[in-house]
């Protein structure tokens, strides 16, 4: 560490006499939100008999529910709340909210986010790395539900910073940013680890990433058989639950117990597991809480600092496993009813629960719910009216909680080359796009609860989509995108082909704005153009649409002929463009020293806009054709028109990457047509260099695979063949962004136009 690094952080570790004792007293009670279960003497907390298990209904406990009415009844006064003016106003009474930005700068912290900051207090407030693990040198941690991967990171700079030796070995689960079937509410779209560190990260059998499936489970379980046993598990789970947040305890209720059994299953004797829970109200928590207490000889409820005090978010931290044998029965009874289902029945039935440790869980759940109504009180008080007395004294808590956090957690800078990712691969995450994306809600929690509300007539009749439809290609947007050929050669040794259950439909697209694909997905589910048959449609559309630059077959031609150079006159050799389909193009104007020629019986024009968009395997199929049947007419320097329906999944994000590593350069022209059912997109590829016939071979095979799918109508289609590390190039991603999102935005655009024409 150099000099002024030093001395940056000599500065960062003064000591917290320059605040007063009650500013002090305050921090300290900050940091102080924990409960221990402190199990009866006589031993009384057993499991109960497994054949109670799944016996009977959920029951409500009314003490607990009472907490649960008294809570929400503070909640509601939120309702009316500007989200972002509510948020701004909780980021600045937030206690702890200056300590993230300085950890990161002043310990060099990689990925430090508030989940970094939170499992640090984790780490440094409990013994959660079995002693014996560290004393033989070895540590093995599973961490499920761990997008982006803060925890992972927070754990490798915990033991760097206070060099413990050991040799660290983890493995990560999520659900897959990069699987198109998977819904971008229930995900963390942010990959910069994930895509820096593939080799470490299990998405199960299907690809999903879905911890709440039995496959995934028997998956991860042989994918860790090389670890002697595991130390740790970490389980950060939720999701979106902004459409009923009085209910967000009960709605995650499933994965809270799939995580816990995956957690059961996998850990080793004398083990840890920290489990991301809520408000701990209903049966449902009550039963997991008491199988938690009944299989470690320690559990914690926790709630960090640097987690913001007005919401309902806890860590349960478990230590010291009694192992599987102790709860192998009634494991086998929960492997039986593992997955969504599960909340049906009561894992055990509320008479089977001693009303001793009842006792003990109410005291918890009253604690944190204190806590939390104090916060929401305050903050409202603030929100009304805030003085100068308040602000400063604010000011001088928040710069005391980064002084304790320092001091009690003793941070340490690590090195750059201590980190998970030391040179990550330039442009390798789709972080850059999404970040942003997600959440841009400017309205009251009651405003978008009303335009939720709205039936996909009213959306359309009020204009709601505007936005989306009024932004569709007035020009060619394409020219001002163009992709560079590759400069590396390209090699298919470590490529592999992943398979997976076919795609229901494509709801997630890391090369395209989230918002317009949900946008493009509820117009085609909803509209008319849903329910329509192909010939009403055709019908419907041939009124040309004003506003739309329809680019004919000269045209598209004469751009080809600029991306490739051709001079058009003097030209000095001949060359040619490949088309595949677009029969019209052999028919008109070519620019001199073009040869136009059309790859025979290649038509892609039997597919249209559907759920699937590009995820269908016959569409794939017959793509992959076209192209293994272009390759072979291509001469050096020749150009290829290829058209497209969209590049929203994998499979086909891989086949654009072939073409990137290929020729020498790529954009796209879109819109080809005005009708709804006409190609979406055309490549223009300029400057066929050659494709390696390893390369050839690979996608022979890949052909070959297909067809059998295809041929036996397995349930299964391929969904990446070219590793994502290669999708996720900076100026490919870039190119597939902006193809994508032209693309959607005029499907958008003739489905709205199409709608206005029926309500008229």
């Amino acid at each position: 560490m150099n000099k002024q690094k030093k001395a940056a952080y000599a500065e960062q570790t003064t000591t917290l006499d320059k605040f007063g004792s009650d500013i002090i007293a305050e921090i300290e009670k900050l940091f102080g939100k924990k409960f221990s279960y402190t199990k009866p003497p006589n031993n009384e907390w057993q499991l109960p008999d497994p054949n109670q298990a799944f016996s009977c209904d959920h029951k409500e406990f009314s003490s607990l529910a009472s907490l649960k009415d008294s809570l929400n009844e503070v909640k509601n006064q939120l309702s009316d709340k500007k989200l972002d003016e509510w948020h701004q106003h909780t980021s600045f009474t937030n206690k702890a909210g200056k300590i993230i930005a300085h950890i990161k700068q002043a310990v060099n912290a990689e990925l430090c986010t508030q989940a970094w900051c939170k499992f640090h207090e984790i780490l440094g407030s409990f013994p959660l790395l079995p002693s014996d693990a560290l004393q033989n040198g070895e540590l093995n941690s599973v961490h499920l539900c761990e997008a982006p991967g803060a925890f992972i990171a927070s754990l490798n700079h915990y033991l760097k910073s206070h060099r413990i030796p050991c040799d660290w070995n983890w493995v990560a689960n999520t659900l897959n940013p990069y699987h198109e079937a998977n819904d971008t509410l229930m995900m963390i779209m942010d990959d910069r680890l994930i895509a820096n560190t593939l080799p470490w990260w299990y998405f199960g059998p299907e690809n999903t990433g879905d911890v709440m499936t039995l496959k995934h489970l028997t998956g991860l379980q042989q994918f860790i058989s090389n670890m002697a046993t595991v130390h740790l598990v970490t389980s950060d789970g939720s999701f979106d639950c902004q459409g009923n947040p009085g209910e967000q305890e009960a709605l995650v209720s499933s994965l809270h117990y799939c995580e816990t059994v995956t957690a059961l299953m996998t850990l080793g004797l004398g083990g840890s597991f920290v489990l991301k829970m809520f408000t701990l109200f209903e049966h449902c928590s009550v039963s997991l809480l008491y199988l938690l207490n009944c299989s470690f000889e320690e559990v914690h409820v926790f709630k960090p600092a640097t987690s913001k005090a007005g919401n309902s978010e806890v860590y349960v931290v478990c230590l010291h496993y009694l192992g599987r044998e102790a709860i192998h029965l009634l494991l086998s009874k929960m492997m039986q009813n593992f997955g969504t289902d599960m909340v049906e029945k009561a894992l055990f039935p509320q008479h089977s629960i001693p009303e001793s440790f009842l006792k003990v869980h109410e005291e918890c759940c009253s604690f944190f719910h204190r806590h939390q109504i104090e916060t929401i009180a305050e903050n409202l008080r603030l929100f009304e009216r805030m003085g100068e007395v308040e602000q400063a004294r604010l000011n001088a808590l928040r710069d005391c909680a980064v002084e304790f956090f320092l001091k009690r957690f003793q941070m340490k800078p690590i090195a750059r080359n201590n980190w998970l990712v030391k040179k990550p691969r330039a442009g390798c995450s789709m972080n850059s796009k999404w970040c942003g994306q997600r959440n841009k809600y400017f309205c009251t929690y009651n405003e978008r609860k009303i335009l939720e509300s709205l039936t996909w007539e009213e959306k359309v009749a009020k204009g709601c989509l505007n936005q989306w439809a009024e932004e569709h290609s007035l020009g060619n947007v394409g020219k001002n995108s163009i992709l560079e050929g590759a400069s590396c050669s390209l090699e298919c040794q470590l490529w592999y082909i992943l398979e997976g259950q076919r795609l229901p439909r494509v709801k997630c697209s890391p090369f395209c704005d989230g918002e317009v694909l949900k946008s493009l997905n509820e117009a085609l589910e909803k509209s008319f153009v849903g329910r329509a048959s192909v010939g009403a449609l055709r019908s419907l559309a041939q009124q040309e649409c004003q506003s739309c630059s329809v680019l004919t077959e000269s045209l598209i031609l004469s751009e080809l002929s600029e991306l490739m150079e051709v001079p058009n006159e003097g030209c000095v050799g001949q060359r040619t463009c490949l088309t595949v389909g677009f029969p019209l193009l052999c028919d008109a104007n070519s620019p001199s020293g073009l040869e136009v020629k059309r790859l025979e019986s290649a038509s892609l024009s039997t597919f249209s806009c559907s759920l699937l968009h590009d995820g269908e395997p016959k569409y794939q199929q017959q793509l992959l054709e076209c192209l293994l049947r272009s390759f072979p007419e291509l001469q050096e320097g020749d150009g290829l028109l290829l058209p497209l329906l969209s590049c929203f999944t994998r499979f086909t994000a891989g086949l654009v990457f072939i073409l990137h590593s290929c020729f020498q350069h790529i954009s796209f022209a879109c819109p080809t047509s005005s009708h709804l059912l006409g190609a979406s997109a055309v490549l223009l590829c300029a400057g066929y260099q050659g494709l390696p016939d390893p390369v050839f071979q690979y996608l022979q095979q890949l052909k070959k695979l297909m067809g059998v799918l295809l041929d036996s109508d397995s349930p299964q289609q391929v969904l990446q063949f070219v590793p994502m590390e290669n999708l996720l190039k900076g100026q490919l991603l870039e190119f597939l962004w902006d193809l994508n999102t032209a693309i959607a935005k005029r499907q958008l655009h003739l489905i709205v136009q199409i709608e206005q024409q029926q309500m008229t």
